[in-house]
């Protein structure tokens, strides 16, 4: 099996977003879960929530891809110079030459949570301002994150609980090998919502 190399990472999860205070939290044992409610819920737990989720504003031309798990992938992709490394990839090598392979398990369910519980009394109609392909459905952030970079190369979303964000790994691999793809964009986005605060 080839090596491959990692050209540009970042991170944002409840202990920091972004690479330095990611690391800070880690080398200061400090844990992102915190004793608090959410939404909803009363249940008597801790959450890992991720700091500004829901202050951020998609671009306007994404605007229709809004959802929590949208805003988490662009939060990321903005941080450690990412966003400029996948840009300079794409031009260098060509949009279609890069894959783009995601793990996520929650992908927007909270939007279908919300307008779920936002539905007509009478009919039970769901809010006509759910676009559930562009949210709720698990490829939403892989088309979320293809049309944020313009990228043309085969993608796809993998959702397989836990795995998921690993599983992406093997798949670029093999893509790469196969001579189909120079680079690809791997990662895995995951956003709090009731159905996993239930469990």
């Amino acid at each position: 099996m080839q090596a491959l190399r990692l050209r540009a990472y970042t991170i944002a999860s409840a202990i920091g977003i972004g690479l330095a205070p990611t690391l800070a939290a880690l080398r200061e044992r400090r844990g992102g879960l915190a004793h608090k409610a959410w939404e909803t819920s009363e249940i008597d737990t801790c959450i890992g929530e991720v700091e500004g989720v829901d202050a951020v504003r998609l671009r306007s031309d994404l605007a229709g891809f809004d959802c929590r798990n949208n805003r988490l992938a662009q939060l990321a992709l903005e941080q450690d110079g990412f966003g400029a490394a996948v840009r300079e990839a794409a031009a260098r090598i060509g949009p279609k030459r890069i894959g783009l392979f995601l793990g996520t398990s929650t992908s927007g369910i909270h939007s279908s949570e919300l307008a779920y519980r936002q539905r007509d009394p009478a009919t039970g109609a769901l809010l006509a301002s759910l676009d559930y392909r562009r949210t709720h459905n698990i490829y939403s952030v892989g088309d979320f994150v293809r049309s944020y970079f313009g990228l043309r190369g085969p993608a796809w979303v993998v959702s397989t609980a836990c795995s998921s964000s690993a599983k992406v790994f093997g798949t670029a691999q093999r893509m790469i090998a196969s001579g189909l793809i120079d680079a690809a964009l791997v990662g895995g986005v995951d956003s709090l919502c009731l159905t996993t605060l239930y469990g």
